[in-house]
């Protein structure tokens, strides 16, 4: 990235010295490691823009969308945002727990690996298709989220409220009762049996034991 703020397009220019707006569109822009806080953004979509570790403190976003962007590691701190939508984008390592309170927020199809999300209410949420490996997901109130399609292997979920929370078409979820709260909690029958065989259970047709596995010979 170049520190020349002369050597980028003109409407990245004018993102990085005006501080509001309102109904625009920001198409292929680079603004990797830029300073985008303290301004404010109202019914505006960025599309394939590269925002890897650019920094939103106190900025505030309101009805936006973030489609095809590369947002790895950017910095949320008190960051203001009320229906921002994620689509297909990248947003790895990315730590949410500096974002205002009472985030709104959605995710379709988008990389959460390795995110942090600590503290926050976050209730019907939707995390659609995403991939969340090895995410974590601290104190959190989760009541109706969504994360139907989504691949969580790896993830922690500890101190969660997961009321009516729909994991029933979620990969790889592992969610121990005695660290969160589950109630009308949707399950796929894969998170059921795993946790089933934590607790020292063995349950009939997914026995993991490869002597016992459907298919296998048994020796004479």
């Amino acid at each position: 990235m170049s520190s020349d703020p002369d050597t980028l397009s003109a409407d990245a220019q004018r993102l990085l010295k005006e501080d509001s707006f309102e109904n625009e569109t920001f198409s292929d822009l680079d603004l990797q490691g830029r300073d985008l806080g303290q301004k404010e953004f109202y019914r505006c979509t960025f599309e394939r823009c590269q925002l890897q570790e650019s920094r939103w403190k106190n900025t505030r976003l309101e009805v936006c969308v973030f489609n095809g962007c590369d947002l790895t590691r950017i910095q949320v701190n008190q960051t203001a945002l009320r229906e921002v939508r994620f689509e297909g984008s990248k947003l790895m390592g990315v730590d949410w727990t500096g974002v205002s309170p009472n985030p709104e927020l959605a995710f379709d199809g988008c990389v959460l690996r390795y995110a942090s999300f600590v503290g926050q209410s976050l209730r019907k949420t939707p995390f659609l298709r995403c991939t969340a490996m090895e995410a974590n997901f601290f104190d959190l109130d989760l009541t109706d989220a969504d994360f139907s399609g989504t691949d969580l292997t790896g993830s922690n979920f500890r101190g969660c409220t997961l009321t009516r929370t729909d994991f029933s078409n979620a990969v790889g979820a592992f969610l121990d009762p005695a660290r969160n709260r589950l109630k009308d909690t949707r399950v796929p029958v894969e998170t059921a049996v795993l946790l089933a065989q934590t607790l020292g259970m063995r349950v009939s047709g997914f026995n993991t034991d490869a002597a016992e596995r459907p298919g296998r010979k048994k020796g004479r």
